[in-house]
């Protein structure tokens, strides 16, 4: 049955709550890179968000024992087969598998975006939409012809918005870029797991290792590992609260209403948010050849969307 046009109205608003909160994320990010280690940010933010979903896990299980369960659509940009899930296994080394993975995509970006802007690293991160069916090819996905066209469009755009005066990538950028690849991988992982293990359960669980490797990280590479969290507390408390316990929500509740292709446009307006958060709250500014960069970065990321997230 075609679900009623103002739920997905609502959706779609929800969706596009998510990916402001998400985007902003990343001025968050940006300020805690002045105060805190990297990998202790992290930890802190991590640990955060892996508590923010305790309570929703429990009213969820709630839910489950008093009603039927309903089956989501899957998230956006995701690959997956149409094989019924079996949710039930434990959560403990799939999170375990996802956390590590979640650290090094974390772990790159974080270190990355100290040295670069937050409406750059927002429009690089979005690759990894991209990356992920390129990266599916080895595991025998397809990937159809919009999705090698947004690519031709996403690399010139890349190099436009993050070329050095020697025509070379800043290292910010590069290890942002890096940490795309991880997100790419991360998708794959996740998709790998969610059918046989309850989805916030397994999120709870990688947040929680991915704090774990950063904190037992930062205990060994940062001089002072934690320092600087008092002044970085607005910072990590976004980070961790509402870029993860209130936008993953958001994000799982509006999806069961919303078309995946308008879920997947939507979403990436992520990058968009991060720029525009960049400008009004940290002061940044994007030159003629960074904005057309992150025109062509955006649209590259758009036409691969429109190639890989069909609607039912």
């Amino acid at each position: 049955m075609e679900p009623d046009p103002a739920l997905r109205t609502r959706a779609n608003l929800l969706l596009g709550l998510t990916a402001a909160i998400w985007g902003l994320g990343f001025v968050a990010q940006r300020l805690g890179a002045d105060h805190m280690g990297a990998m202790s940010f992290n930890a802190a933010r991590f640990a955060i968000g892996a508590l923010s979903l305790l309570p929703l896990i429990w009213w969820f299980s709630r839910q489950r024992r008093t009603a039927p369960v309903v089956t989501p659509e899957p998230p956006a940009g995701e690959i997956f087969d149409e094989t019924p899930p079996r949710v039930g296994g434990s959560p403990l080394l799939p999170g375990l598998a996802a956390g590590a993975v979640l650290f090094s995509a974390a772990g790159l970006q974080q270190v990355g975006i100290a040295t670069t802007t937050a409406g750059k690293a927002g429009f690089i991160t979005g690759l990894y939409i991209v990356l992920v069916p390129v990266l599916g090819l080895a595991l025998g996905h397809r990937a159809g012809v919009p999705v090698w066209l947004g690519l031709g469009l996403a690399v010139p755009g890349l190099w436009l918005l993050s070329m050095t005066e020697d025509l070379t990538i800043a290292t910010g950028d590069l290890l942002v870029l890096a940490g795309a690849l991880f997100w790419a991988l991360h998708i794959l992982v996740i998709d790998h797991f969610v059918r046989t293990v309850d989805a916030l359960k397994l999120s709870a669980a990688q947040f929680a290792a991915c704090a774990l490797l950063s904190a037992g990280t930062a205990l060994v590479v940062e001089e002072r590992p934690f320092a600087g969290f008092a002044p970085a507390l607005w910072a990590v408390l976004y980070g961790g609260l509402f870029a993860v316990g209130v936008a993953y929500t958001l994000q799982v509740v509006a999806q069961q209403q919303a078309k995946p292709s308008h879920a997947a446009l939507i979403l990436s307006l992520e990058a968009v948010f991060g720029a525009l958060g960049g400008w009004l709250l940290l002061g940044e500014v994007m030159s003629g050849r960074m904005l057309l960069g992150a025109a062509l970065l955006m649209t590259g990321i758009l036409v691969s969307l429109r190639g890989s997230t069909p609607d039912p």
